[in-house]
């Protein structure tokens, strides 16, 4: 069996190196290089008939011009504004992006978050599960309803709201796209702005990050962990927000300074906060969210285990062979579903 050269460039972990290499079809010969120097670049694609990139820095024309095989590029996600198109267009090199399950389970996490902290989903539920507290029951039809029969105030959603994403990568990126049927405006902060032409594929505007957290009416932080992010959202970044606004979080929960971000809910100051990752995981029962949410169950918190990213059906072990996939479907003749070049 011919078995087709295939280099992989990441940023990942080895760990998740690992799980890739593993998880490589038969047909393929799949090295994988972490961010390499250019010069330990050359010799691999000097080889290569497919060129897989995980967020791993720009592929441009020098690149391609080093890989006289090379037939197909695939980008792990949904941008490909870091790929020179043009000069792949020019060489006959078939360019496809390739969206990430995991990435878009988180992006739709984040909605849910979202729609569930403006609509007072908890307190909500809370209200549906006591209703013998609002009086006798009557039967509905067409002219009988009672409807907010507990008069609960302040129900609001995601239509033409401002949202601000501090940490803009993949989840950024699926996020910006599943917001646009509220018609939201998007506003982000990341260290190396997109270029134009990805921030007007996307609808989204670049701010300052002091700018998303003043014009937000939902911050969303989606910040990995480095020692310069620690505790980078605290007392003086939850001042800058609305009052009145949402924080929802499914970056590293390092990040928050959930003592602090504890307080601008107690004070009223952020009408609600909804977390997914923490500072130490599983919550420890003296965490300053989780005491203010059972202190008050009317509060407007959520706080779910670590689940954003989903998980697969009972027994199923999770496998990155997805990665794999528009690699095959070249390999067979059939059409590649997200191509763009």
């Amino acid at each position: 069996m011919t078995r087709h050269r295939t280099l992989f460039l990441t940023e990942r972990s080895p760990r998740h190196q690992r799980n890739s290499l593993a998880a490589a079809p038969p047909e393929l010969d799949v090295v994988i290089m972490r961010l390499p120097a250019r010069d330990e670049l050359w010799p691999q694609l000097a080889a290569a008939e497919f060129l897989i990139s995980e967020r791993a820095g720009v592929i441009d024309a020098a690149m391609l011009q080093a890989a006289p095989p090379l037939r197909l590029i695939v980008r792990l996600g949904s941008l490909a504004y870091d790929i020179d198109l043009a000069a792949a267009g020019a060489r006959g090199v078939a360019v496809t992006t390739w969206p990430v399950r995991g990435t878009i389970a988180v992006a739709e996490h984040c909605v849910l978050q979202m729609l569930a902290l403006a609509r007072r989903l908890l307190e909500a539920n809370a209200v549906a599960m006591a209703a013998e507290d609002w009086g006798e029951a009557r039967r509905t039809d067409e002219n009988i309803f009672a409807y907010n029969w507990s008069g609960q105030q302040d129900l609001g959603g995601l239509w033409r709201r401002t949202v601000g994403i501090l940490g803009f990568g993949e989840v950024g990126a699926e996020l910006a796209q599943r917001l646009r049927g509220w018609d939201c405006r998007v506003i982000y902060h990341r260290r190396r702005r997109l270029p134009p032409d990805g921030e007007a594929a996307l609808g989204i505007s670049y701010a300052a990050a002091d700018g998303v957290l003043e014009e937000s009416d939902f911050v969303v932080n989606l910040l990995p962990y480095t020692p310069k992010t620690e505790h980078a959202l605290g007392a003086a970044q939850f001042a800058r927000m609305k009052e009145g606004a949402f924080l929802v979080s499914c970056g590293s929960g390092s990040v928050i300074d959930e003592a602090a971000l504890a307080e601008a809910l107690r004070v009223g100051h952020l009408a609600g906060a909804a977390l997914d990752t923490y500072e130490w995981e599983p919550l420890r029962p003296d965490n300053p969210l989780r005491r203010l949410a059972l202190d008050d169950p009317t509060r407007d918190i959520l706080l779910t285990p670590h689940i954003a990213a989903g998980a697969p059906p009972h027994g199923v072990i999770p496998s990155r062979a997805e990665d794999y996939v528009p690699i095959l479907q070249f390999l067979r003749g059939e059409p590649l579903r997200y191509r763009v070049v």
